[in-house]
């Protein structure tokens, strides 16, 4: 009899799941790094380790935060791939725009993730975005404006939403925070 249970998370799987979630082939991302296909490989494997550099062209290529490629903070073995505790989070992204987003998910091997989202008072999406995924937002506390496909609606505690491949922006112009989950598939961090 074999054992069923998910791998732990590890930085392999994670880049690999990252990698296929924006169709880069291991000899597409390769080329983009000037590394062999072979490294890359031994990379995703947990084979062989990647430099600083190398992590931070990593995270320039793939289009995420170095902080993603830094936080695999241990979980007890009996809880890996199942449950992430509040204390353990990985934090995603720099906060730049006044947006804090801690992951949710065990790791980013599935076919969505799980997106714990606070939006400070008085801060804006300064880009839309207009990515390839379909998105699902759930209203925690606070309130958000969004722009969705170039119409503007403004939720609340309770409140849900959705976003197919097409253009978004939030923003929160209120004094108290917003915090939401949201669940994104493909996964994108």
């Amino acid at each position: 009899m074999t054992d069923q249970s998910p791998q732990p998370a590890t930085l392999g799987a994670d880049l690999r799941a990252l990698r296929k979630s924006r169709s880069l082939t291991l000899t597409d991302l390769a080329a983009r790094l000037g590394r062999s296909v072979g490294w890359l490989s031994q990379v995703e494997r947990d084979k062989s380790e990647p430099s600083i550099s190398d992590l931070r062209a990593i995270a320039k290529c793939l289009d995420v935060p170095m902080s993603m490629l830094f936080a695999h903070s241990a979980s007890p073995a009996d809880e890996q791939g199942y449950v992430v505790r509040a204390g353990a989070r990985r934090p995603m992204g720099s906060g730049e725009e006044g947006l804090i987003e801690e992951l949710l998910s065990p790791d980013l091997t599935d076919d969505f993730e799980m997106v714990h989202s606070t939006f400070q008072p008085r801060s804006q999406m300064q880009t839309p975005a207009d990515r390839p995924t379909q998105e699902v937002g759930y209203v925690i506390s606070g309130r958000l404006d969004l722009v969705i496909g170039g119409r503007e609606f403004s939720v609340g505690p309770g409140d849900s939403f959705r976003i197919r491949h097409e253009p978004y922006q939030w923003s929160n112009p209120y004094d108290e925070p917003c915090v939401a989950v949201w669940v994104i598939a493909p996964p994108v961090y």
